[in-house]
C-alpha cells in the first residue's frame, strides 16, 4: 500500500509535464495563428522562423500521445529524474524539428502547386491524400505504430544504452520511431492549409488514438481508407482540400 501512491506519482508526473508542454504549445498556436486564415505553403516565413513554429506545432500535436511512453522511461529512472526526463524530451522534439527541414522544402513546393491552376492544385491534393492512405496500410506504419503502442521492447532496448547518452539516444530513437509512424498525417496538413487548427486537432486526435485506443491499428487502417476515399472525392469537391484548391479558404 505504501509504494503505490509512489509509484502512481513516478509514473504521473512525466506525463502530467509533456502535457502541460503541449498545452503551452497549444495556447501559442491559437493565441499566434488562432485568429488567421489558413495558408498555403510555408506561410511567407523563412526557414529559421518555419522551423521553430513547425517544432512547436510538432510538440502540441505528438507530445500527448508520447506522454505514456515517457512515463514508462521515467520509471527506468532512479536519480536526477526530471532532468533527464528533459534531455529525453528535446532529442524527441529534436528529431521532429530536423523533420522540418525536409516539411520546409515540401510546404514550399505545395505553395506552388496551389498558385497553379485549380486542376493542377486539385490533382496534388488527391497525391496527398492517396500517398497518406496508401501509407496507413503498409507493414512498415505497422511497425513503426507496434513500437508506440508496446514500448516494453524499447524500454529493454534503452536500459542497454551506455553513459550519460542515454537519454538524449532513447528520446531520439522514439522520435524516429514516431516520425516512421506519423509523417505521412503532417504531410496531409497541407491539403488542408498551414495552421489550418482544426486539421491540426483533428490529425493530433487521429494520432493519440492510434498509438493508445485498444482499436488504434483499426483506427489507422480506418484512416488510410479514408484519406484513399478523399483522393478520389477531391475532385468533385475541391474544397475538401483548401490549402492546395483554394476552396474555402476563408473558412477553413
Amino acid at each position: 500500500m505504501t509504494g503505490r501512491p509512489v509509484a502512481v506519482r513516478r509514473t504521473a508526473g512525466p506525463a502530467g509535464l509533456l502535457l502541460v508542454a503541449a498545452a503551452a504549445a497549444w495556447i501559442w498556436v491559437v493565441t499566434r495563428w488562432g485568429g488567421m486564415q489558413a495558408m498555403p505553403g510555408t506561410m511567407g516565413l523563412g526557414l529559421p522562423a518555419f522551423l521553430a513554429v513547425w517544432t512547436l506545432m510538432m510538440a502540441a500535436m505528438m507530445l500527448p500521445a508520447t506522454a505514456p511512453v515517457a512515463a514508462l522511461y521515467a520509471r527506468t529512472i532512479t536519480e536526477h529524474r526530471a532532468a533527464r526526463m528533459v534531455v529525453f524530451t528535446i532529442a524527441y522534439l529534436l528529431v521532429w524539428a530536423a523533420a522540418g527541414i525536409p516539411a520546409y522544402g515540401l510546404a514550399a513546393g505545395l505553395g506552388r502547386a496551389a498558385g497553379l491552376s485549380a486542376l493542377a492544385g486539385t490533382a496534388v491534393a488527391a497525391a496527398v491524400f492517396a500517398v497518406n492512405g496508401v501509407y496507413q496500410l503498409t507493414p512498415l506504419k505497422d511497425r513503426c505504430l507496434a513500437k508506440c503502442r508496446s514500448p516494453v521492447g524499447l524500454m529493454l532496448r534503452y536500459a542497454s544504452y551506455p553513459g550519460p547518452s542515454r537519454d538524449l539516444r532513447a528520446g531520439a530513437h522514439h522520435g524516429a520511431f514516431c516520425l516512421g509512424c506519423c509523417w505521412s498525417l503532417m504531410v496531409v496538413l497541407a491539403a488542408f492549409g498551414a495552421m489550418n487548427l482544426w486539421a491540426m486537432a483533428v490529425v493530433a486526435a487521429v494520432i493519440t488514438t492510434e498509438k493508445l485506443a485498444p482499436a488504434g491499428r483499426l483506427v489507422a487502417r480506418a484512416v488510410g481508407i479514408a484519406s484513399i476515399a478523399l483522393a478520389a472525392a477531391v475532385f468533385w469537391v475541391p474544397a475538401l482540400a483548401p490549402g492546395l484548391t483554394g476552396g474555402g479558404m476563408a473558412g477553413a
